[in-house]
């Protein structure tokens, strides 16, 4: 995302917080709730990435934005989730779709995305204390390796580097001086991060490398903020009663890959899932998951694999039909998000979400 793109969805957020925080202020979410028309088979699925103890921890040198809430806001959420709508699982919504029958009004699927640590230390106990269940969508060639994730990595390179080492990136136009301070940095991280995505998959990997060694940050030291669950701590979600999907092999934008690679990375990711775990996985989700993310062959290969849901990562609410049973939107939240904001968005989704991220070159 540019500097302005980032300003200007700054400038979103405050917006919808606001109007957030006046329609609680003034009881009107219960009214919004009630006057908001729904649809046959609609569903809403929350996206989340990370659960931390803080939504601000101090010198955390990764992607701020991918910090969806503190373990408290997340405790709250899930607390308004279960006393206000109906929690449900995939298998459950699955098992509807097959005998054609209704979902329930308020029907809500909780989702995290790529498989961090914090998940299982922090986001699986409080579901569980809660009764609740959620989907963990995992690359599962990080959690093979244990290695950190590409983009994780560019932003913690970034952010960690020496004052005044120099970014040279020709193919995207960008010969930066790293900045002194980490909002900074994050801000130039942010930017990257955008022009990146453009790139092809052999792009993107080619940068991260040649950053890890020029700067002599090598991805396989790992970092303690940064870490994907093991299979040892998924069987013990899964037997906790969460739900475990694909997220693909490692975490590739499969629309940028050559089809064989992009098929590869849909049956692998499945194929180890099932093997780790013991059970069918019926549910896939895009790596990064925008409309340059994924495309017809991807959902063909996703189909054909065997998966009978996909979710994207475009926001909004889904309603389940042939045509978009591989594409459900999802509402995604992040760790700017208060209650008044989080109880408005359930509400009024069209109203109070986020823009859907499309990248321009």
């Amino acid at each position: 995302m540019s500097r302005g793109s980032s300003m200007n969805v700054a400038a979103r957020v405050g917006r919808r917080q606001l109007l957030a925080r006046w329609c609680h202020r003034l009881g009107a979410l219960p009214l919004l709730k009630r006057v908001r028309p729904s649809a046959h088979g609609e569903l809403r699925v929350l996206a989340y990435h990370r659960v931390l103890e803080s939504s601000e921890p101090d010198g955390f040198s990764f992607d701020p934005e991918l910090i969806s809430a503190s373990a408290e806001d997340f405790r709250q959420q899930m607390l308004h989730l279960k006393a206000n709508f109906v929690p449900m699982r995939f298998e459950e919504v699955l098992d509807l779709l097959e005998h054609d029958m209704p979902l329930p009004e308020g029907a809500t699927l909780v989702t995290f995305d790529d498989g961090y640590d914090d998940n299982y230390r922090i986001a699986f106990p409080i579901l569980r204390d809660l009764g609740m269940s959620a989907m963990f969508f995992v690359s599962t060639g990080h959690i093979d390796s244990g290695r950190p994730y590409a983009y994780d990595w560019l932003v913690h390179m970034l952010c960690s580097a020496p004052v005044c080492t120099r970014l040279h990136v020709p193919e995207l136009g960008v010969d930066w001086t790293v900045e002194r301070d980490l909002p900074d940095r994050r801000r130039q991280a942010a930017d990257l991060l955008y022009r990146v995505k453009l790139l092809d998959d052999d792009g993107q990997a080619a940068l991260v490398a040649r950053l890890e060694q020029a700067w002599c940050m090598p991805r396989t030291a790992g970092h303690p903020d940064c870490r994907p669950m093991s299979w040892d701590q998924l069987r013990e979600m899964q037997r906790g009663g969460m739900e475990i999907g694909s997220h693909g092999v490692d975490h590739r934008m499969l629309a940028k890959l050559p089809r064989e690679s992009m098929t590869a990375e849909v049956l692998g990711s499945k194929d180890a899932l099932e093997r780790e775990l013991g059970v069918p996985v019926q549910v896939i989700s895009y790596p990064v998951g925008g409309l340059d993310a994924f495309d017809h062959d991807t959902v063909e290969a996703v189909r054909g694999a065997g998966f009978r849901l996909a979710c994207s990562y475009m926001a909004g609410v889904g309603r389940l039909g042939p045509r978009t049973r591989f594409s459900l939107p999802r509402l995604p939240v992040e760790r700017h998000m208060d209650m008044p904001w989080f109880k408005a968005m359930m509400a009024m989704p069209e109203l109070f979400t986020y823009d859907s991220r499309q990248r321009t070159s």
